[in-house]
């Protein structure tokens, strides 16, 4: 892809006529939408301070604890294009009034759960509520902000997700170990229901004069049309495949296995290991600030970013597994958690090739096709890892190794999708500015 001309062409392919026109009522709209992806994240990611505790609590291995966080990312991406469908044809707010309720009720399952098969039911249950947000979140922002503020409009949603998941680091880990299970998982359900009632009496769908088109009823054919137009631009493709390669790294690590590996393998105190998790997500809220800003100005920027992560991110990963002593330096520690801070930032470029290659009718579906991409590969490397500590007797080296495996295949598609998706996107560009040139005044 080409730097300059996309950089050239940034302001006018993101300047749109009948653009939203943002301001206050926009801003005050949107955070009520996204309290509610912040509370999601915050319940997706309890697990990640409660996974020693889960084992005790259930009686189970390695490979029985991931399948907690796999069957709850096995409903998140498996409901990710039903949503985006759901969202295009019912509006957000519908939607995400489903998805509150349903992982509210999750959360508070979880906290009652006497057995290892109810508590898997009740994540199932929240992975489902969980998967209605973000891609809702950001139809929101599409409906409420010009298509210029896009790109930072869903970093800044990345980034509250992680403030989200620094709640659930700092405050729910003291939580669960000052007054238990029960009371800390019941207790943090309370959120769910003060989000509910905020976005009741707050939220709406789109601006005064916004509205969309509307459409007759639409059947199974609209479903097959709006999935396979979505999937025929390659920006989509390119979006899912940069989506898939740079955000499950450091999902894994904060969702389940950083804090195992970092007292088990790396002999640190729980607290200690604790403070890496926080500065994980600390990097993260940073790096989404920065990328955000660069992306908006310079659009071409995109693939340099993600395509550096990644390589950023395996050469810390192997720096840290292949260390010759038994434990690796705090340094090197602190380092990779910075590096693995960006993971998520990264990740949401994918939805800026996947904005722009689709219409608006088609933002939420081509949405869902992209965040399928990072939790299908988180949810295949919690698998892979679990089972491999089993295989192997606790080698973390062995089963981290399974981080490379996906990089390399999701590396291989961005690079063979880039330049389609590039040259898709000037096509529309033209289009969009010849259309522009003739409508009336």
């Amino acid at each position: 892809m080409s730097s300059s001309s996309s950089s050239s062409s940034s302001s006018s392919s993101l300047s749109l006529p009948g653009d939203p026109p943002g301001g206050r009522r926009a801003v005050t709209v949107w955070s009520v939408g996204v309290s509610v992806y912040f509370v999601a994240v915050i319940f997706r990611t309890s697990l990640g301070v409660a996974g020693l505790d889960a084992a005790d609590r259930f009686h189970v291995n390695a490979s029985a604890l991931s399948t907690f966080s796999i069957l709850q990312l096995l409903v998140y991406a498996g409901m990710q294009i039903p949503v985006g469908l759901m969202v295009d044809r019912l509006g957000t707010k519908k939607v995400l009034t489903f998805g509150v309720v349903l992982f509210t009720i999750g959360q508070l399952g979880f906290a009652f759960s006497p057995t290892y098969g109810t508590a898997l039911a009740s994540r199932a249950l929240l992975g489902c509520g969980d998967a209605m947000t973000f891609i809702s979140v950001l139809r929101l922002g599409s409906r409420w902000f010009p298509a210029r503020r896009g790109p930072m409009v869903a970093q800044l949603a990345g980034l509250v997700g992680m403030a989200g998941n620094l709640v659930s680091t700092l405050v729910l880990a003291r939580l669960l170990h000052g007054v238990g299970w029960t009371a800390a998982f019941a207790g943090s359900s309370v959120a769910g229901v003060v989000v509910l009632v905020l976005m009741l009496a707050f939220l709406k769908d789109h601006p005064e004069g916004h509205e969309p088109e509307p459409f007759p009823h639409r059947g199974a054919a609209y479903v097959r049309r709006q999935i396979a137009a979505s999937w025929r631009e390659p920006g989509t493709r390119l979006g899912l495949w940069v989506h898939f390669t740079t955000q499950f790294p450091a999902m894994v690590f904060l969702l389940l296995w950083g804090l195992p590996f970092l007292v088990e393998a790396q002999g640190l105190s729980r607290a200690t290991a604790g403070e890496l998790l926080t500065l994980v997500v600390l990097s993260n809220m940073l790096t989404g600030l920065v990328y955000g800003q660069i992306v908006a100005r310079h659009h071409g920027a995109r693939l340099p970013l993600a395509l550096g992560t990644v390589l950023s991110t395996a050469v810390m990963w192997a720096a840290t597994l292949a260390y010759p002593a038994d434990h690796a330096p705090m340094w090197l520690l602190i380092v990779l958690c910075v590096v693995l801070g960006a993971c998520g930032p990264a990740s949401m470029i994918g939805f800026d090739f996947a904005r722009p290659a689709n219409p608006p009718e088609r933002q939420g579906t081509a949405s869902g096709i992209t965040n399928m991409g990072g939790f299908v590969a988180s949810m295949t490397t919690l698998f892979a890892v679990g089972v491999l500590l089993d295989a192997t007797g606790g080698s973390y080296t062995v089963a981290f190794s399974a981080v490379f495996v996906l990089q390399a295949l999701g590396l291989s598609q961005i690079l063979r999708l880039r330049k389609p998706a590039a040259r898709r996107e000037r096509e529309r560009l033209v289009a969009s500015r010849v259309e522009t040139v003739h409508v009336p005044a």
